[in-house]
C-alpha cells in the first residue's frame, strides 16, 4: 500500500493551484494525485499489467 500524502505534499499540492480554485477543484486535484501515487506503487510492486493487455482492454 502506498504511504499517503504527507500533510507538506497536501499543503504544497493545494498551494500550486490557481487562487480561484474552488473546493471541488482542490479535492479532484488530491484524488488524482493520490491515484497516480497508488498506480505508480503497483508497478513499482510489478502489479501492473503488459501494455498490450492494457490496450486490448482499451479496444486498441
Amino acid at each position: 500500500m502506498p504511504e499517503p500524502f504527507t500533510r507538506d505534499r497536501i499543503i504544497e499540492a493545494l498551494q500550486a493551484m490557481p487562487p480561484n480554485a474552488t473546493i471541488d477543484d482542490a479535492i479532484e486535484r488530491l484524488v488524482f494525485l493520490a491515484k497516480v501515487e497508488t498506480g505508480l506503487a503497483e508497478l513499482d510492486g510489478s502489479q501492473g499489467i503488459p501494455h498490450d493487455q492494457a490496450k486490448r482492454r482499451f479496444g486498441l
